[in-house]
């Protein structure tokens, strides 16, 4: 069986008894005609025959988001927290500076310039760094810690603002680095349902991976009809 059908049999049977109230109900349907620009029932019976789908099946669609991302709630939420915690750190974001060159002569004597405040690191980058930062004047950022070569991140996560890194072999590169600014991830609401979500993929992949075969007779709405 292909893999999105699989992932939506296994999604259809995991929202079977999410329910919606009438607000909910009410709501994606308004959203549902508005983005589809249907305004009276010859203009939804023309829109059924078209992407050859019954009311039933309609309402799977309409309703499948509302329910799934309820899903995610009614069986994540409690483990957000703790989560969170696990992955914060690949979360925290940060603004630095990166010089990178494959000369470490030329690393190094740009390195005391910097130290010594001979020049700003912005000139030197523009002048010398041989990556896109060199258009920055090497600022990046900000980016999650998990963004840049894992030993950068490494570098960065044991950095205090300002602090200046001596030459590092990083690849084929020579890096200078320098943190600007790190700013740590709060567990607000849009982070809390990112975190959701990844939670639910991590599941869904199991899933996925533990289905052998799925009898013909589960039923399964696999129609893939945009409604947005």
């Amino acid at each position: 069986m292909l893999p999105q059908l699989i992932r939506e049999v296994i999604i259809e049977q995991a929202i079977a008894n999410i329910t919606c109230n009438p607000e909910e109900r009410n709501a994606a349907y308004s959203r549902f005609y508005q983005n589809n620009q249907i305004a009276n029932d010859e203009q939804m019976k023309s829109w059924l025959q078209q992407n050859g789908m019954d009311c039933e099946q309609l309402e799977y669609l309409i309703l499948r988001d509302i329910k799934l991302e309820k899903f995610k709630q009614e069986t994540w939420d409690n483990k957000v927290e703790s989560y969170f915690l696990q992955v914060k750190s690949q979360l925290d974001k940060v603004v630095y500076s990166l010089i990178r060159t494959k000369n470490i002569g030329i690393a190094q004597e740009l390195f005391f310039r910097i130290q010594d405040r001979e020049n700003s690191f912005a000139e030197l980058a523009k002048k010398y760094s041989q990556g896109s930062e060199a258009e920055t004047g090497g600022l990046l950022g900000p980016v999650e810690l998990s963004t840049p070569h894992p030993q950068i991140g490494q570098i960065l996560k044991a950095s205090k603002p300002g602090q200046l890194w001596p030459p590092t072999q990083v690849g084929e590169w020579v890096v200078i680095v320098r943190l600007e600014k790190y700013l740590s991830c709060e567990l607000d609401p849009p982070t809390r349902q990112r975190l959701r979500n990844d939670l639910f993929q991590q599941w869904l992949m199991t899933q996925m991976q533990t289905v052998k075969s799925i009898p013909e007779s589960t039923p399964v709405n696999s129609e893939q009809v945009s409604i947005t």
